[in-house]
């Protein structure tokens, strides 16, 4: 029993390293830890059924650790992404500007003007004053950050629809912009 039940926590505490990790919104990070937490009771039978006190404390205080993660990204979190998403979705009815959620920011899809997949943006720069955004910072291939070009994309003409940029310019034009280096991005 104490063999399956570790097996189970193990299978468990990978997938959910893997679905938190990847960082995939509020409801797949809430996911990951609804997953850890199933780890994390199977490692405290684990070692209540072995005589581990340090394993039984450990998976307690994670247990409740977990429960913790799993309110506040499927229960706040999640709430609060719905809410942008819906003002977004109200606004584009109302007689203004249409609105975006400004995390869109860190993490929209960026494409061509001809709809070509360009990137992903990680970040935006904006004014403190004017609260205008300068540039967003566009991720391109690599892997999990590993082996990717960091492009400067200046704000001027770029659109936002759903949770996609799309940039005023082609993918020779985006292949001339700036690099960035991970640590130093300019001031303007």
């Amino acid at each position: 029993m104490d063999q399956s039940l570790s097996w189970i926590a193990t299978a468990a505490t990978i997938i959910a390293a893997s679905v938190t990790a990847s960082n995939l919104g509020a409801r797949i990070t809430g996911y990951g830890f609804a997953i850890f937490m199933i780890g994390s009771i199977a490692w405290l039978a684990v070692g209540l059924g072995t005589g581990q006190p340090a394993l039984v404390w450990t998976n307690a205080v994670l247990t409740f650790l977990n429960l913790f993660g799993v309110w506040r990204w499927l229960g706040r979190q999640a709430r609060i992404e719905e809410g942008g998403i819906a003002a977004a979705q109200d606004s584009r009815r109302a007689p203004s500007e249409t609105l975006f959620p400004v995390s869109v920011l860190t993490k929209a899809e960026v494409i061509s003007r001809e709809g070509q997949p360009l990137g992903h943006c990680v970040d935006a720069m904006a004014g403190c004053t004017s609260g205008r955004v300068a540039y967003v910072v566009v991720a391109e291939g690599g892997m999990a950050g590993v082996g990717e070009v960091l492009r400067r994309l200046p704000w001027d003409g770029c659109r936002v629809d759903e949770a996609r940029i799309e940039a005023p310019l082609g993918q020779t034009q985006f292949c001339a912009l700036e690099q960035l280096e991970p640590d130093h991005w300019p001031a303007r």
